[in-house]
């Protein structure tokens, strides 16, 4: 009964993680800070301990699902398969993608991305990893039905 808690409380923990940092904080970041470079750094900060907070929390939910044994099968194995797609999503979308977007982003210097080959580069990138995190928190909404 209390691993079950404690995957309760860790799905939470980590799905509203996601969904606060990406569709709350950072977007309020660049509709707030008039410098563009300055939001992108902070909300590349947040999302940075975002990914390193969903190792975390896959990693433990694994660890738990090992441990429980509560006779749903089923409801387990699927538990399973979501966790491992969302610590995919992250490992491809940020560890994957992410160093290229930050080796771009250097290139360009403090005024920004000016090239415009590195500008779509950049844009095609950004888009991938948007949509792999919008698929993190559908994934994530799903653990969160079946976490109950």
């Amino acid at each position: 009964m209390l691993a079950a808690r404690v995957r309760v409380l860790i799905t939470t923990f980590w799905v509203g993680g996601l969904w606060a940092i990406g569709y709350v904080v950072a977007p309020t970041l660049f509709a707030t800070l008039a410098d563009r470079g300055l939001a992108g750094t902070i909300a590349g900060s947040l999302f940075h301990i975002e990914a390193w907070l969903s190792v975390g929390c896959a990693l433990i939910l694994l660890a738990l699902a090992r441990m429980d044994r509560d006779g749903d099968e089923r409801g387990r194995r699927i538990r399973i398969g979501l966790v491992l797609a969302m610590l995919a999503c992250t490992l491809i979308g940020y560890f994957g993608l992410q160093p290229f977007m930050a080796e771009i982003r250097a290139a360009a210097g403090p005024g920004g991305i000016a090239d415009p080959d590195a500008r779509m580069k950049f844009g095609i990138l950004h888009g991938i990893s948007s949509a792999i995190y919008l698929i993190q928190s559908l994934l994530g909404a799903a653990l969160v039905f079946k976490s109950r």
